[in-house]
């Protein structure tokens, strides 16, 4: 109790509660996670007998049905694949805008960033029929780098909204100071501003990794051959064809496989994103 001596007992009666909230939401978060990774080991006879119980033993056979049988393999590539170069796309395309945009004033330069912050507004599937139309038209679909593209351009405003916050908040000195050494704008952004906006750019990199890898409906849309699908899709998939005769050992370690490399990330990154976000609040 000693770190309540100096809290009024409402104080104390409201950090328990919010302990108690906390407590709740890891139960179910955690609760439905430890059940899947546990159903990836069973067979479908143990899942239809108690789906609460422990599997008989934990053997790896599900996971090599699921990732050779059902193709999962290939959905997983694919993802990584498309993953990797949206967030490249979007690296090359929002950090030059972000700066240009906080740095200079020009005609048509508020319009762009009420645009931008309009379009945090705007969900994809919003405008998925007319991007299929356009896409089709454009002979583009099955093309995994266009959706790659499509997947940038659709994170633009929210990745530009956070790194313009940033380089606002960093001094013009350093800039003004590397290019009385001889830098060019290009070397400045490089070697001067994107060291200093590091929290915004993880910031960026792993809540548009998270929406790249788990994204659905667009890659549902314009991905049409089986060998180009991704692992949300080719999942999904995976159930359709089975039907009744579903295997659920290996569709709940198909589910493992989609969730580990989130989790992962996450669990690697997790400190530098609470001190990104507690960066970016304190400029705010």
């Amino acid at each position: 109790m000693r770190k309540y001596k100096n809290l009024t007992p409402i104080n104390i009666m409201s950090a328990s509660f919010l302990r108690l909230i906390l407590i709740a939401f890891l139960f179910m978060v955690v609760v439905p996670l430890l059940w899947t990774i546990m159903q990836s080991f069973k067979t479908s006879q143990e899942f239809f007998t108690d789906a609460w119980a422990l599997p008989s033993s934990f053997n790896l056979t599900n996971y090599i049905s699921a990732w050779n049988k059902a193709n999962m393999s290939g959905y997983f590539f694919n993802s990584v694949y498309v993953t990797i170069v949206s967030t490249i796309f979007l690296m090359i395309l929002s950090i030059p805008t972000s700066y240009c945009l906080a740095r200079f004033k020009f005609r048509g330069c508020e319009i762009i960033m009420l645009a931008m912050t309009l379009g945090l507004f705007i969900q994809p599937t919003y405008i998925l029929v007319p991007l299929f139309l356009l896409v089709n038209k454009l002979n583009l679909l099955n093309n995994l780098t266009a959706l790659s593209l499509i997947y940038a351009v659709i994170q633009l405003p929210f990745s530009i909204f956070i790194l313009t916050g940033f380089i606002k908040g960093v001094s013009k000195e350093y800039e003004e100071a590397a290019e009385i050494d001889g830098c060019s704008r290009i070397q400045t952004i490089r070697h001067v501003v994107l060291p200093l906006i590091r929290p915004g750019v993880l910031t960026v990199l792993i809540f548009n990794f998270m929406g790249f890898w788990n994204e659905y409906a667009m890659a549902f849309t314009l991905l049409i051959d089986d060998s180009k699908k991704t692992l949300p899709v080719g999942l999904q998939n995976l159930m359709e064809v089975q039907r009744f005769s579903t295997d659920w050992g290996a569709l709940f370690a198909g589910m493992v496989i989609v969730i580990i490399p989130t989790v992962l990330v996450y669990a690697v990154l997790n400190k530098k994103l609470t001190e990104a976000v507690n960066v970016g609040g304190l400029k705010g």
